[in-house]
């Protein structure tokens, strides 16, 4: 039985942190750590989580699969001209079945129709369109796609930047290497290098997933449940040289539920698509303190996370599931993994 397409809203909340590494290099910089110049806290691009993700997602699959495939679309090495127009060629049949010199209206009509099934099966193919969509206007099918409205695709999910709690410190380390490049550097000793560092820093990111945009792509409730799944996991194999030690402490899911008894079950599933609180208002019920008497952070534990949503104060509506496999039970209010 196919998984159902996601009806319900989620507002999400991740944390996680960053010892002796660099979180997200920014090659504008040299390749230092990615910082605010206003308020010197670090910043950790959407599109680096994203690609956190993916990576997850292209190394450990589903053993089980349905209608949905999980190939991803951005990846290393990727061409995607080829594929975009592959999908058009395959779904081409109403552009064939036109008569010689067609109404322009006709040939409209199946163009659209041509470049919405093309999306569609892009769409069952590609996890990570089907999650955070795509730019599909890019082929060089003539006006199919890149004069379709389908050309963009916008997916359920959408990722913020990640932000440190704190101002961070960024150093530069100085490093040697006692093997060269180059014949005419053989006599020297050693050379010597940098790599940029962030002693520690605790950052947060939301996401937001709408069931709206998941009908457009067919993201279900299985897919949902695997972007949980990379989330929890998207550093336990990405170690490098750069960020060794990066660990996910929390993550937060308020999920829309609706306010009305069984017996309005239509009123409450609009209320679930819509939402039944705004998520700022959620997200700032889980309190991220500084220790007192401790001027920056050395780890997390000098942080006190705090979830003021508890099973008897939390908004109507609204289920709060917290997946923290990685926090520190002292800074708890109530169960791991618990409704609230």
């Amino acid at each position: 039985m196919p998984s159902p397409i996601v009806s319900r809203r989620h507002d999400i909340l991740v944390l996680f942190d960053v010892t002796n590494g660099n979180p997200n290099g920014d090659p504008d910089a040299g390749n230092l750590p990615r910082i605010d110049p206003t308020t010197n806290k670090g910043l950790v691009s959407d599109v680096c989580l994203k690609r956190k993700v993916r990576n997850f997602v292209l190394n450990f699959p589903p053993s089980t699969r349905g209608t949905n495939q999980f190939d991803i679309f951005v990846r290393s090495g990727a061409i995607l001209n080829p594929i975009i127009n592959a999908a058009v060629a395959q779904n081409s049949a109403p552009l064939t079945a036109l008569p010689p010199n067609p109404k322009p209206l006709d040939k409209h009509r199946a163009e659209d129709q041509v470049a919405q099934d093309a999306v569609r099966f892009l769409c069952r193919q590609f996890y990570d369109i089907r999650t955070f969509g795509a730019v599909l206007s890019t082929g060089d099918k003539g006006a199919v796609m890149t004069g379709s409205a389908h050309g963009q695709v916008r997916g359920p999910v959408q990722v913020t930047f990640g932000r440190s709690c704190d101002p961070i410190t960024p150093l530069e380390v100085s490093i040697g290497r006692c093997a060269v490049t180059k014949i005419e550097d053989v006599t020297k000793e050693r050379t010597m290098g940098n790599k940029h560092i962030v002693p520690y820093a605790l950052y947060v990111a939301k996401a937001f997933v709408s069931p709206v945009f998941a009908e457009r792509t067919g993201f279900t409730e299985d897919d949902l449940a695997l972007f949980f799944e990379a989330v929890q996991h998207m550093f336990d194999h990405d170690q490098s040289a750069a960020r060794a030690e990066m660990t996910v402490r929390g993550i937060y899911d308020f999920e829309h539920v609706g306010t009305q008894s069984e017996n309005n079950a239509t009123q409450n599933a609009r209320e679930a698509k819509l939402g039944c609180a705004h998520a700022y208002k959620l997200f700032e019920g889980v309190a991220i303190t500084l220790q007192a008497g401790k001027d920056y952070p050395e780890s997390f534990a000098d942080y006190t996370v705090t979830d003021n949503w508890t099973k008897d104060a939390s908004p109507t509506g609204v289920k709060g599931v917290r997946l923290t496999r990685h926090v520190d039970p002292r800074t708890q209010t109530s169960e791991e993994a618990s409704d609230v």
